[in-house]
């Protein structure tokens, strides 16, 4: 049993390639302000206030978003206010949704709440559902097209006279 010469196999206790890892778990007592970014499962039953971008989110009965969310797949039996983006996204009879829904597959229980849009997407938009955004935002006037606009609205102001509307 404890000798050197043992010939049988050791066994490797170590789980290997194992394919879905642990969720990260907001707990009930738990209240976050700020973003979550994940590559893998975020399970919430505490309060965000903050955007979420993961692989796949479980919201509980006493979990509560506010913001956006883009994830894989999102299951909701709790509270959710802002815009959704995933491919496959389930509404339980306990869910509270306000906000719109951008999704690839969408299922919702008898009971659940739901205010807001319904979109689906194409295949192709599913597929970049995850790509990072682009966050910077361009100023499409020119320079001088805002200083012509600028000095308008500033000589109109001289002539005692309210400018009807300035477009940028």
């Amino acid at each position: 049993m404890f000798s050197k010469g043992s010939k049988t196999p050791s066994r490797d206790h170590k789980v290997e390639g194992s394919a879905k890892g642990v969720p990260s778990i907001i707990s009930a007592d738990l209240t976050i302000t700020g973003d979550l970014v994940s590559s893998g499962e975020i399970q919430v039953d505490g309060s965000i206030e903050g955007d979420i971008r993961c692989r796949a989110l479980v919201i509980g009965v006493n979990g509560a978003v506010t913001g956006e969310i883009e994830a894989d797949s999102i299951r909701l039996h709790g509270k959710v206010t802002g815009q959704v983006r995933a491919k496959t996204v389930f509404l339980a009879a306990t869910a509270h949704m306000i906000g719109d829904i951008t999704h690839e597959s969408l299922a919702i229980e008898p009971g659940a709440f739901m205010e807001g849009h319904c979109r689906r997407m194409s295949e192709s938009v599913a597929a970049g559902a995850l790509k990072k955004p682009d966050l910077t935002l361009a100023d499409s006037r020119s320079a001088e097209a805002k200083s012509q606009s600028d000095k308008a609205s500033s000589d109109a102001v001289k002539d005692d006279q309210k400018p009807a509307a300035v477009f940028y």
